[in-house]
C-alpha cells in the first residue's frame, strides 16, 4: 500500500514497471503537508506529525480495511522511514487481529533525532506499540540492533531480526557492465549529500589542497557529485576554494543511468558522518556489486565503516579530517593507476544481494504465519 503520487515532490513512473505482476498495489490519497497545506512555505506543525504524509493515515486505514474485510490476510508488514506507515499498521492490527511485523530499518528514535519534541513523543509512542504488539521487528545493521537491545533490555533478543540492505542482482545484471572508461580518474558520489549527515566541506578542502599543490588537476582528476541536492550550499564553497573545474555537480538521472555511471567511474565515494553510525546507505551494496574501488569517508567504528573494512578494494578515512582524506585520495589514485587493488570474489559479492536477504525475510515471515491464532495481542 502506497501514497498516491501527488504526495511526492518527484515521481518516476518507470519504477512502477518493477512491481511484480502478482502484487496488488493499493494507492491511497494523501497530501504532502509542505507542498499542499502551506502558505508561503509555512504550515501548522501538527499537520506534519509524525511526517509530511500523515493525511494518508485515514485513507490508508479505510482502503486497507476494505481489502481486509474481503480477503483473508496472513500478516501485516510496515516499513520505515515513512513513520505514519507504522501507525496505519498498528491500527489495522488492532482492528483485525492480524499478526504485525515492523521493518524499522534504521533506528527511529535516537539521542539527537528527531529534535522536535512533539515528534519525539510520537516516535516514542510508536516504538512502544511496536514493542508491545509486533511479533518481530527488523533492522538493517548490527549497530541498530545493539541500540534497540540496549534501550529495551527486557525484550528477548529473538524479537530483533537483522536483515541488511542489498543490491538488486536482477536489475544490475540486466544492464551492460562494459562501460567506456573515463578519460581521467573519476571519483563518483551517487546520491544525496546532506549538510549535516554527510558534510563534504573537509573533502572539498582536501581536494583544494591537492589541486593547489599540483597533486591533481582538471585534466587528471574529477570528483563527480551526482544528484547531491543542496547545490545552493555547495556551489559557493567550490567557487571560493577554486575547485569548480575539479568538482562537478550533476543533475538527476534514472536508476539505470546511475548504475551505468558507477560502472564507468574509476572509483566510488561513500560519505557518512558519525551521527549516522547505525546506518548503511543502500548504495554501498550497489557499489560492492559494481566492483570498483571505494573511498569511504566515514568513522571506522560505524556500521558503514565496519562493512567497508571487510571489502578489500575499500579505503577508509574520517569525514572530518582533511589531512586523512587527502592521504586516502592519494592512496586511491596510486592504487587505481597501478592496478594494486584486490576485489571480492563473485561468490562473496552475492552474499550482499537483495535476493539473498529476501530469502531470510521469507523465513521470518513464514515463522510469523505459523504462530497460532490468539498468540499475538
Amino acid at each position: 500500500m502506497t501514497c498516491k503520487k501527488l504526495a511526492y515532490d518527484k515521481v518516476d513512473t518507470k519504477h512502477s514497471k518493477q512491481e511484480p505482476a502478482c502484487a496488488n498495489v493499493i494507492r491511497c490519497f494523501a497530501f504532502n503537508t509542505q507542498r499542499h497545506l502551506s502558505i508561503n512555505g509555512k504550515y501548522l506543525s501538527w499537520l506534519a506529525q509524525p511526517d509530511n504524509w500523515q493525511s494518508w493515515i485515514l485513507t490508508g486505514v479505510l482502503r486497507a480495511s476494505a481489502r481486509l474485510i474481503r480477503v483473508k490476510v496472513d500478516l501485516i508488514v510496515s516499513s520505515y522511514p515513512i513513520t505514519s506507515a507504522h501507525i496505519i499498521a498498528y491500527i489495522l492490527h488492532r482492528m483485525f487481529k492480524v499478526p504485525w511485523v515492523a521493518d524499522l530499518r534504521d533506528p527511529m528514535l535516537q539521542d539527537d533525532y528527531p529534535q522536535n519534541k512533539t515528534k519525539r513523543k510520537i516516535f516514542k509512542w510508536i516504538e512502544s506499540k511496536i514493542i508491545k504488539h509486533c511479533c518481530f521487528a527488523v533492522v538493517t545493521t548490527e549497530g541498530a540492533k545493539r541500540l534497540y537491545q540496549s534501550k529495551y533490555p527486557e525484550i528477548p533478543e529473538s524479537f530483533w531480526n537483522l536483515i541488511p540492505n542489498g543490491f538488486d542482482e536482477d536489475l544490475i545484471e540486466s544492464l551492460n557492465p562494459h562501460q567506456p572508461n573515463q578519460p581521467k580518474l573519476t571519483l563518483l558520489h551517487s546520491g544525496l549529500i546532506y549538510p549535516s549527515e554527510r558534510d563534504p566541506c573537509q573533502l572539498f578542502a582536501a581536494i583544494s589542497s591537492m589541486k593547489h599543490d599540483g597533486s591533481i588537476s582538471c585534466s587528471t582528476f574529477e570528483l563527480r557529485l551526482r544528484a547531491c541536492g543542496h547545490e545552493h550550499i555547495y556551489r559557493p564553497i567550490l567557487k571560493k576554494l577554486d575547485i569548480e573545474d575539479v568538482v562537478k555537480i550533476g543533475g538527476l538521472i534514472t536508476f539505470a543511468e546511475a548504475i551505468k555511471e558507477m560502472q564507468a567511474a574509476s572509483a566510488l565515494l561513500v560519505i557518512q558522518a558519525e551521527n549516522c553510525n547505525y546506518q548503511i546507505p543502500a548504495k554501498v551494496y550497489e557499489y560492492i556489486r559494481i566492483g570498483k574501488p571505494i573511498l569511504g569517508l566515514t568513522p571506522s567504528k560505524g556500521d558503514t565503516g565496519m562493512l567497508l573494512s571487510k571489502i578489500p578494494q575499500a579505503i577508509l578515512a574520517p569525514l572530518d579530517d582533511t589531512y586523512m582524506i587527502k592521504t586516502a585520495i592519494c592512496e586511491l589514485i596510486d592504487k587505481v593507476n597501478t592496478g594494486a587493488f584486490t576485489f571480492l570474489s563473485e561468490h562473496e559479492v552475492k552474499r550482499y544481494s537483495r535476493q539473498s536477504q529476501a530469502l531470510e525475510f521469507d523465513k521470518l515471515l513464514t515463522e510469523v504465519v505459523s504462530i497460532p491464532e490468539g498468540k499475538f495481542s
